[in-house]
């Protein structure tokens, strides 16, 4: 409803928060149950995904019916502006800290394992066969101690070899880079009200997004089955799968984000004046792109 004066639009009281914690809540003990083997785990995360899709579908439903209701004036839209800032904000903190883990782990930690720093017996008193170098392709065996409780020097298992820069990753670097110059002549297609080229942009978009998902569901397999490079390969199997991984999955929602505008664009939903759906989803495609830049570089090239 709106207030007396009919300047700012106030929804009614939603389920959907409550249907998303509980769906989350599902999702996260099936997940636990599936990692520690559990075969009901399984079925348990299936249903809380489950729920959560139904929870986006229903929640994006209302939202999308209040704005073709007409209910959200220039006020509410500052406000989504101000929301969806704030959001990316919170993400670029979320991979700053990723990022941070692995400046700490390459300029610090590897060097002092290996012996580097003035003052520093971190090697000698931990791994004296230690040797410091990046990507880190031999992994300390904590089961073959000799006598003294240190790892053995056959006890650094070497890993078969780590993703080059200049292959999938470059492929995918201008795939997303062709995938943002897209999205942009999309939107100086709306600001021109050509439906029909934001429709087609659009389209590219998505298209490009999933083909994106695609070559890194196959570096991940070519990773694991080929390269024994999983995330149990020391520091640099976790930093790398764990970056990498976390911006598979934001490719991956932002792309479906993309397919919903697509969806509302072809219906006639947006206009020049009123596209902030189209906007905000284009601000987080934007920066999927930069975060994965700094990937390209810190991860996968230096």
């Amino acid at each position: 409803m709106s207030d007396s004066h009919g300047t700012y639009f106030i929804p009614e009281p939603s389920r959907w928060p409550l249907v998303g914690s509980l769906a989350l809540f599902i999702s996260f003990i099936g997940g636990g149950m599936m990692l520690n083997g559990s075969g009901f785990g399984t079925f348990i995360l299936g249903l809380g995904i489950g729920a959560v899709i139904y929870m986006f579908c229903g929640w994006f439903a209302d939202v999308i019916g209040e704005s073709l209701a007409g209910n959200y004036n220039k006020q509410v839209d500052i406000s989504f502006r101000w929301g969806m800032s704030w959001f990316i904000f919170s993400e670029v903190m979320f991979f700053a800290a990723f990022f941070g883990a692995l400046f700490y782990i390459r300029v610090f930690s590897v060097p002092w394992l290996g012996g580097e720093g003035s003052g520093f017996t971190t090697n000698a008193f931990l791994w004296p066969d230690f040797k410091a170098v990046w990507p880190l392709l031999m992994t300390p065996d904590m089961t073959l101690l000799d006598d003294k409780g240190l790892p053995l020097a056959s006890s650094f298992v070497p890993i078969k070899g780590i993703i080059p820069a200049f292959d999938i990753p470059a492929i995918n670097t201008a795939i997303l880079l062709a995938s943002g110059a897209t999205v942009t002549f999309a939107h100086w297609a709306l600001q021109k009200d050509n439906r029909a080229g934001l429709c087609w942009w659009l389209a590219a978009t998505v298209l490009l997004g999933f083909i994106f998902v695609y070559f890194q569901i196959a570096e991940y397999a070519h990773a694991y089955h080929d390269l024994d490079l999983t995330m149990n390969s020391g520091v640099y199997g976790s930093t790398f799968f764990m970056l990498t991984g976390f911006h598979g999955f934001h490719v991956t929602m932002g792309a479906m984000m993309l397919l919903v505008i697509l969806i509302r664009a072809m219906k006639g939903h947006f206009s020049r004046q009123d596209h902030f759906a189209f906007e905000g989803v284009a601000w987080y495609w934007h920066f999927v792109d930069v975060v994965w830049l700094g990937l390209f570089v810190f991860v996968y090239w230096l």
